[in-house]
């Protein structure tokens, strides 16, 4: 066992492509599974290379939940299912490129990600969709066979093109050695025409990077780094000028010639020389097919309806002026064109899929522990590129911890050891967990833009949300402890607190857990939040909430019976504790506070950590709940983003 877990399989780069496919399966044991039920699904790819895709009679209705309410005097009505898409049949094959056009509002998105498997099982029909012959039973299996380029490009901006690409066969062809990932991605650079600008970063809006025609290819690349049989784009080249558009689609008519791939996508007022790389155009009106065929066949559509096409437009434009007339004739003028001739199979090409791995338990166990650690390791160095290259969140935790001790530090410059020493040192540790805790909010937009790839990639088997999870938690521990470091030193110096080392590294270690729970807690209402402005509200409130209930405004004897909850969870409550006891713990004999006239002791240390009903030495307990509040928080946001990733369908 020992032996099969330090020799995981790899995948040559001479294999067939098809054995690559199912290296994108969301669970470990998808991946390895070699029982006849895992492996049955992967019998209808042809081991030649061509496949072909039938859809017929797909409809898809939305129902909403919510019901509206017409008045104050009429019961709330539920609102009428929304009919989508409407028997819609089509065929596509090997070679082919696919065009779904017609009116905004007609099922082009819905149409290409009901073919993609990005919607929820109980919205997909089993009976409409085939892959050589053999009918999809459910999303699933068409999301492990179909690419899926959604409209919106969700890609790091602090990635280079090369890293993009690199991190994505890396997720998706983890079984694949690393020199063939490096080949395999080197060959997509050259083939999608990025390599002038593979080292140059992909950028966003607020970094300057690549062109949106640049960013549209790195996008589509990522998706098909596995080389799916099946590409599907949701408008590829909108926001493009016509250039970057050509350049896009002729790029695609490569790759479904040298890969004999199927690619449909959908477009919007394509140019003339766009048109001769399209081999089929799916016309929708409302829902319904108008035209199913090629842009001759649509000629000679509109001639027969009596039409002249004008000079100026080709056929597809002015097919989109006579929509509704397409519409009413559909019956008599394309059904004998929907059911065009498919491209018919050979039953011997028809081969399973290559079995890679051992019927032996223990390697099955093995190769799921070894994807989940590689799954890591890929992760927590992608991690420290992001954290690394955002200069502004690097810049501003550092210059935010040193400002904040030696600024406390100057405030309270060596307190005094008597009773206005005593509520000083209260005040700065008040005033030092306010700062701590709200000082991570600045990584809320990060973790918001994070949201967006990790849905992308987590709902398409790139990698598992547990993943993730342990991979931010490894790479932020180190940075947050050297956060600590930064403001724990100066401050602790400056203000004279306890002069025992013990205490002095006790202190840095509470910062170090206050800081990763604010870590924490951020993390976790960033997978609650929809937006930026949502998210800090949110923080910001919860953190007042904790403030004022932990013990240092409202004594715990005067919070309101309903309110004691907030008392026991508030972030506060446990750190104040911590270091108030750190403190003083070991100088609870000493006096802070005597009287001249009789030479008697007022206030010693054990005095001031009574008033606090800290008569027991319980910084061992508080750390305990620290790291249990650490915790929680992130198996909440794992939770949270667990059923997101579910009902994701991007």
């Amino acid at each position: 066992m020992t032996a099969s877990c330090l020799n995981p399989p790899r995948l040559s780069s001479t294999e067939d492509d098809h054995v690559i496919l199912f290296s994108t399966s969301n669970s470990p044991q998808d991946s390895v599974s070699t029982s006849p039920s895992s492996s049955s699904s992967s019998s209808y790819y042809s081991s030649s290379g061509n496949h072909k895709l039938s859809v017929s009679n797909l409809s898809y209705t939305l129902h909403p939940h919510k019901s509206i309410p017409f008045s104050f005097f009429h019961m709330p009505q539920k609102p009428r299912p929304l009919h989508i898409l409407k028997s819609v049949s089509f065929a596509a094959k090997s070679y082919e490129i696919v065009a779904v056009v017609g009116p905004s509002g007609t099922g082009k998105s819905t149409l290409l990600r009901v073919v993609a498997g990005r919607v929820k099982y109980r919205d997909f029909d089993p009976k409409s969709i085939s892959v050589n012959d053999h009918p999809m039973t459910s999303p699933s299996q068409l999301r492990k066979i179909c690419g899926f380029a959604a409209q919106e490009d969700n890609l790091l901006p602090l990635l280079t093109v090369k890293e993009t690409l690199m991190f994505s066969a890396k997720f998706r062809l983890k079984e694949m050695s690393s020199k063939d990932r490096e080949v395999r991605v080197e060959s997509l650079l050259q083939e999608l025409g990025l390599l002038h600008v593979a080292d140059s970063y992909v950028g966003d809006e607020e970094n300057r990077g690549i062109s949106g025609g640049e960013r549209k290819r790195v996008s589509i690349g990522s998706d098909m780094i596995h080389n799916p049989p099946i590409l599907v784009l949701d408008e590829p080249t909108s926001g493009l000028d016509s250039s970057s558009a050509l350049h896009v689609i002729e790029l695609l008519s490569f790759m479904v010639k040298s890969r004999k791939r199927i690619v449909i996508l959908s477009i919007h007022q394509p140019s003339y020389k766009i048109l001769q790389y399209i081999s089929r155009f799916l016309i929708l009106s409302h829902g319904s097919v108008v035209h199913n065929g090629s842009l001759r066949s649509l000629e000679k559509t509109i001639t027969k309806l009596g039409f002249q096409i004008p000079m100026q437009l080709n056929a597809l434009e002015f097919a989109m002026e006579i929509i509704h007339t397409l519409e009413d004739s559909k019956n008599s003028t394309y059904d004998s064109d929907i059911t065009c001739p498919i491209m018919q199979e050979k039953e011997e090409e028809i081969g399973e899929i290559h079995n890679y791995t051992s019927d032996d338990n223990s390697k099955r166990i093995c190769s799921a522990w070894y994807l989940n650690f590689i799954e890591i390791l890929f992760l927590c160095s992608r991690f420290w590129k992001v954290i690394y290259r955002t200069k502004q969140l690097f810049l501003a935790r550092t210059m935010q911890a040193l400002v904040g001790g030696f600024g406390l530090g100057s405030v309270y410059i060596k307190v005094r050891k008597d009773e206005g020493g005593v509520a000083g040192r209260l005040g700065l540790f008040a005033f030092s967990l306010s700062f701590l805790l709200s000082s991570t909010v600045e990584a809320l937009p990060i973790y918001l833009q994070e949201r967006c790839v990790l849905m992308k990639e987590a709902s398409r088997g790139a990698y598992k949300i547990s993943s993730y999870m342990v991979a931010n938690t490894l790479v932020f521990l180190p940075f947050l402890f050297v956060v600590s470091i930064l403001f724990s030193v100066p401050m602790y110096l400056i203000v004279g607190l306890n002069p025992s080392l013990l205490a002095f590294a006790f202190f840095i270690f509470i910062v170090w857990l206050i800081v990763l729970m604010a870590s924490s807690l951020v993390l976790f209402l960033s997978a609650l939040s929809p937006d930026f402005i949502s998210g800090n509200s949110m923080i910001f409130t919860v953190l007042v909430a904790f403030f004022l209930f932990s013990g240092y405004f409202i004594p715990k004897e005067s919070i309101p019976k309903y309110w004691i909850f907030m008392y026991y969870v508030s972030l506060y409550k446990y750190p104040l504790d911590a270091l108030l006891t750190n403190e003083y713990w070991n100088v609870r004999t000493e006096c802070f506070s005597s009287s001249e006239a009789e030479s008697n002791c007022l206030l010693t240390g054990f005095d001031v950590l009574k008033s606090r009903g800290l008569d027991k030495d319980t910084r061992w307990m508080n750390v305990g709940i620290m790291l249990g509040f650490f915790l929680l928080y992130r198996v909440l946001c794992w939770l949270i983003l667990t059923r997101k990733v579910s009902k994701a369908t991007i």
